[in-house]
């Protein structure tokens, strides 16, 4: 399908601050739809904002232009752009896409000198063949563009006789000359390997260290689907030890520096069912954002100058069994006034790692889960604006019921995960306090009928909100909310041109903060996108 549709993704909660919130578009004019899906339908589309652009002078870099039929990776190379400076107010990759033909959903990643700027999935396509746009903030990678580097691309893929998509792709970067509205950080480090493991060594002034884990469960086996795994002795297909919780942590030198919970990504063949995701992807599906860990605390112990161990590991993945990806980028700003930064880790406390499922068997079996842990980080460090000490408390939740009956005929799940993070800066001046709340929801089920017709009807919730508050007095709130519902149904072990394939989905992206809100819903129906409307 030739229409351009752009496919934009927000980097993340912890940046709603500096956000622009536009205006959304006009609502778009309602289309006749078919009685069922055919052989073409709308390019993948999404309710998400763009990204803002300033009116600066702008230059642009291709990082790659390629075609991906098996599962050798893409190298080239990086230069930085001419005319533009090597300070920018904003950098924004462009990743233009295209595929037709049949070909399930691929996972993939875009690294620039060792950094992980980008992790992405692929849409599933029409016969007729489809294109799509995804676009993300990646100033905060600036100092990684600013020397030559070699570039790594790959979206594993598969073409044969059966699955003839071949996934047409480039990637630019567009750089923004001018000062960034918040300072980028000074260095972006990657972990060493090394005989003992992973190793960390920062620059001896960092005052800011926050880690990044773009943290994945894939690879077609149950931890794609980890939030459905069960534990003996329940009859269930996929099974984990102990049950569905996960969670991703972060180590310095054996300690426990970082926990969070992970998105329950769904890539466009999720559920069974590829009719949900045709035009609606599942929100972070095309850009799947990172975990963040604020190890400031640990900063005093990380600029002696030696290597540290780093570790991150994902808690509840049966032992030995593979799926999970997580490489991590870490961000440091530095003390341009101290060649030296000092200090010390002053407290890790973490409580116990609370995780019991309950099995009820029976005509519809069922699995209660109710999980948490807290993590409390203090550091100081002595800069050359005085003491500053840093406390990052994380909570940690997560309830869930999972039932299906015999033969998993009906299967289907009601989950939440919560993610609590709150960082206490003091020092020179008045207290600053950043809380941000996450909430991940997963609502559904898949059911196949005695006309062996499959059916699933999903809800996902993708909602975050970050206060601010300086000496006590609140000086800012922003929240996001991104949700979508589907319902699709097609007819199993047949031809394809007999699956009679129908559905519908709708994703509300809703936006508010000091710069006023965004609030755009999307409608589509057998494929054919039905209402394009934007509110405030």
């Amino acid at each position: 399908m030739r229409r351009r549709i752009v496919m934009s993704m927000l980097a993340g909660a912890t940046l709603l601050v500096s956000t622009f919130f536009g205006t959304g578009t006009p609502a778009a004019q309602a289309a006749d739809a078919p009685a069922e899906f055919g052989t073409d339908w709308h390019d993948p589309v999404t309710a998400a904002p763009p990204v803002d652009r300033p009116h600066t002078r702008s230059c642009r870099v291709t990082l790659a232009d390629v075609q991906f039929r098996d599962f050798t990776p893409y190298r080239g190379t990086y230069s930085p752009p001419r005319g533009c400076g090597d300070r920018w107010s904003k950098v924004v990759l462009r990743l233009d896409g295209k595929v037709k033909g049949r070909q399930f959903d691929r996972l993939g990643y875009l690294h620039v000198g060792g950094v992980e700027i980008l992790r992405t999935s692929t849409p599933e396509p029409s016969p007729d063949g489809i294109e799509w746009h995804v676009e993300k903030d990646v100033t905060r990678y600036s100092d990684t563009f600013r020397d030559a580097r070699d570039v790594e691309m790959l979206i594993g893929n598969v073409v044969d006789d059966t699955y003839t998509g071949v996934i047409d792709v480039h990637v630019t970067l567009t750089f923004y000359a001018g000062r960034p509205a918040q300072p980028a950080p000074d260095r972006v480090l990657t972990l060493a390997d090394t005989p003992d493991g992973t190793t960390l060594t920062t620059p001896r002034n960092s005052e800011r260290i926050v880690a990044e884990v773009y943290a994945t469960g894939s690879g077609g086996g149950c931890e794609e689907f980890w939030y459905l795994t069960v534990a003996d002795p329940a009859s269930y297909s996929c099974k984990a030890d102990h049950g569905p919780y996960r969670e991703v942590q972060i180590k310095v030198d054996g300690q426990l520096a970082g926990i969070a919970s992970p998105f329950p990504n769904v890539w466009t063949g999720g559920w069974s069912n590829p009719f949900l995701w045709y035009v609606l992807p599942a929100p972070r599906a095309f850009d799947v954002r990172p975990l963040e860990y604020d190890l400031t605390p640990y900063a005093g112990l990380l600029n002696d100058g030696r290597p540290h161990r780093v570790e991150v590991s994902v808690a509840g993945v049966p032992a030995g069994q593979s799926g999970w990806s997580a490489p991590v980028n870490v961000l440091v700003w530095q003390d341009a006034h101290r060649a030296h930064v000092a200090g010390a880790l002053t407290g890790d406390t973490a409580s116990d790692l609370a995780n019991t499922t309950t099995y009820t068997p029976g005509s519809e079996n069922r699995v209660d889960t109710r999980a948490g842990h807290r993590l409390t980080v203090s550091g100081y460090l002595d800069t050359s604006h005085g003491r500053v000490t840093t406390t990052v408390t994380r909570t940690l939740a997560n309830t869930s019921v999972h039932r299906w009956t015999e033969g998993e005929n009906t299967d289907g799940l009601d989950a939440t995960s919560t993610d609590d993070q709150t960082v206490t800066v003091g020092g020179h001046g008045p207290t600053r306090t950043t809380h941000t709340h996450r909430t991940y929801t997963v609502n559904g089920a898949t059911t196949i009928g005695t006309d062996n017709r499959l059916r699933t009807v999903l809800a996902l919730g993708d909602r975050a909100s970050v206060v601010e508050r300086e000496g006590g007095g609140r000086t800012l709130r922003s929240w996001i909310d991104d949700t979508y519902r589907g319902d699709a149904s097609y007819t199993l072990d047949v031809p394809r041109d007999q699956r009679h394939a129908v559905g519908t989905s709708t994703e509300r992206y809703r936006l508010h903060g000091p710069e006023g809100c965004y609030d755009r819903s999307l409608t589509t129906v057998q494929g054919v996108l039905t209402e394009d409307r934007s509110r405030c």
